[in-house]
């Protein structure tokens, strides 16, 4: 068995059809189909059941799917990495970031860019779990995200380059405060506040935080509000339905003017910040480039 066959029967997997993968892979039907029957006769397994038109894996047939992407893909990246032992550092550079770190993306490449120009970029912005499947499926390289990073494979899975830390603001209607000069509150004044809170179903970190120094400060918060998208929680701060806390380099990226920023001048805790990618993985040059540069 070779790697062209083992492209053969992932096309015809994924396809569900000897017709479809064919098509999908520019050949003729005939010689697809006794690819898969010389395959199936030197395993000496079945990897389909036919069902109808309909081609179903048999478990042979999925722990072959599981081993032929690995082996692929570790194969394309020793192509790709030994095709860029010579070249500069050029091509599309895949990163990912939560919604809550953009604004410290673009410093960064516009930096990476005046040293790189052939690199080009494609961003792709969601929670943990999302960013954490596309770094295993290699559909990006990095991920600038809160810590810790929660995602289906857990800490280990990754490497992680820790930034600065991040203080955490209050971010409060601005009709709802009489003094114009006010920049700083305490976080015993939240427990007077209806809060809004960026959390998921699966993403808890920053909600959690927050939660537990409300606690720390001996009060239970008045929650109204769980939300996913911090767009969405500014722009219920900005109408006056509620005040959230969030960490300060989010608000470079909603300069809104209805609401007011707060130092919490006796708060403890600070949002951690890390670029992560995926522990013994290949990365491109561009890649460990821009890690090195956010490293300085």
């Amino acid at each position: 068995m070779d790697i062209r066959q083992l492209r053969y029967f992932l096309a015809i997997a994924r396809e569900g059809q000897i017709t479809r993968a064919a098509k999908a892979l520019n050949m003729e039907q005939p010689p697809l189909s006794r690819q898969l029957k010389l395959m199936e006769q030197e395993l000496n397994v079945t990897l389909f059941d036919r069902n109808g038109n309909k081609l179903m894996l048999t478990p042979a047939g999925e722990l072959l799917q599981r081993k032929a992407e690995n082996l692929l893909l570790q194969f394309n990246e020793t192509l790709q990495e030994v095709k860029e032992l010579d070249d500069g550092v050029q091509g599309i550079l895949s990163i990912g970031s939560v919604v809550s770190c953009i604004s410290l993306v673009p410093p960064k490449i516009e930096m990476f860019r005046k040293t790189y120009p052939q690199v080009t970029f494609k961003i792709l912005e969601g929670d943990h779990f999302l960013l954490g499947y596309h770094l295993e499926k290699r559909q990006i390289e990095l991920v600038v995200a809160r810590l810790p990073f929660e995602s289906d494979e857990g800490s280990d899975h990754y490497s992680v380059l820790p930034l600065p830390s991040d203080p955490f603001v209050a971010v409060v209607p601005r009709k709802w405060s009489d003094d114009p000069d006010k920049t700083t509150m305490k976080m015993s004044e939240l427990a007077s506040y209806p809060l809004l809170t960026l959390k998921t179903d699966r993403t808890t970190g920053l909600h959690e935080k927050v939660m537990n120094e409300c606690r720390r400060h001996g009060f239970e918060p008045n929650i109204i509000c769980e939300c996913s998208s911090v767009a969405i929680i500014m722009a219920l701060v900005e109408a006056g339905i509620g005040v959230t806390v969030f960490p300060k380099s989010v608000m470079t990226s909603f300069p809104l003017p209805n609401i007011r920023v707060l130092n919490i001048i006796d708060a403890e805790f600070q949002s951690d910040v890390g670029l992560v990618w995926l522990k013994d993985r290949y990365l491109s040059k561009s890649a460990r480039h821009f890690i090195d540069m956010f490293a300085k």
